[in-house]
């Protein structure tokens, strides 16, 4: 029996997501008594891949063809289906994130497995297998009752921490048997960013609404960003206007995120905006408008001019970071 944990990694190497959910993966495996097995696909070093055993990873199944080196989604379900049941797998634990919400449910099909996503916490119970998570785009929170004997879950980003369970990983090669015609998937253009945090992994997150005026005025969201090594976002009216990219929207329509602290300089709060943010971990609100939704759902509120509050964050950012 085993916990199965799809590890994905970027350019070779895992971030702090991957760790996340061998934690995660391997909380569940003790309880059930089993053990962690990470499944990585593409070329990973064994320096890396040991790197799982400070989490509770038992085993590395690692699919390292060439052929893997562009993402293929029904490919990539094929390798952890094939892993999860070559080793009587009762759970397959994925990431909430662009990856896993194209894989898992493929997964899912080929296990004949029930399926629970943006999962929360550890299971309630084992018996039956229940799990909390959230809902309506993170509105709400809920439970779901799996009653298969596979489960596959998707857990939500920054949800459940990273936690150092030290072990010995056996690293093996895994062989899919998977031939040429499984692969549909061409990569025609790589355009790469470099020297910008991605803002889905971010930690920090400084964002901005139309609050700010005009896009002339992003000067100190940026320089706080950089201050605190933070990435920046915008609401959906900012990039629809044209301000800032839409790469950086951040919402319903937009991308979900859950860093450690989101600061919204200017941003209402409207239901569709909250949907992406409600998870994060600190959420600190600048608004002129006191009636403003953010300040409902903020740890923090400061009610002031986003233009006269910001500069003053600034100059704080900068002492702090001078005294360190």
């Amino acid at each position: 029996m085993s916990v199965i944990v799809y590890t994905e990694n970027w350019e070779g190497k895992f971030k702090k997501s991957s760790y996340e959910l061998v934690s995660y993966a391997h909380a569940i495996a003790t309880e059930l008594g089993v053990e962690t097995i990470a499944v990585s696909i593409g070329q990973v070093d064994d320096e890396h891949l040991n790197e799982l055993a400070k989490y509770g990873a038992n085993k590395a199944l690692c699919a390292s063809s060439d052929k893997f080196a562009v993402l293929d989604n029904a490919a990539y379900a094929s390798v952890i289906a094939r892993a999860a049941k070559a080793n009587n797998t009762s759970v397959v634990v994925f990431a909430n994130n662009f990856t896993g919400k194209a894989v898992a449910p493929r997964v899912a099909v080929k296990l004949e497995a029930g399926m629970a996503n943006s999962v929360t916490a550890l299971p309630i119970s084992f018996d039956p297998f229940v799990v909390p998570k959230n809902i309506f785009n993170g509105k709400a929170k809920g439970k779901q009752q799996i009653n298969s004997a596979v489960k596959v879950l998707s857990l939500a980003q920054n949800s459940f921490g990273i936690i150092e369970n030290p072990t010995t990983l056996a690293i093996e090669a895994f062989d899919a048997g998977l031939d040429d015609s499984k692969f549909t998937t061409q990569l025609i253009e790589k355009n790469t960013v470099t020297g910008k945090i991605i803002l889905t992994d971010a930690e920090l997150v400084v964002s901005g609404g139309r609050g700010m005026k005009s896009p002339d005025n992003w000067g100190p969201i940026e320089e706080l960003a950089s201050i605190l090594g933070a990435a920046t976002a915008c609401s959906r009216p900012v990039a629809d206007e044209g301000w800032r990219p839409h790469g950086e929207h951040v919402g319903q329509t937009g991308k979900v995120i859950a860093p450690n602290l989101y600061i919204a300089c200017g941003i209402s709060g409207a239901i569709q905006h909250l949907a992406g943010v409600s998870s994060s971990k600190v959420i600190v609100a600048i608004n002129t408008d006191p009636e403003a939704p953010f300040f409902e759902a903020a740890d923090y509120g400061i009610l002031g001019d986003v233009q006269k509050v910001l500069p003053q964050i600034v100059e704080a950012a900068k002492k702090f970071k001078a005294h360190q």
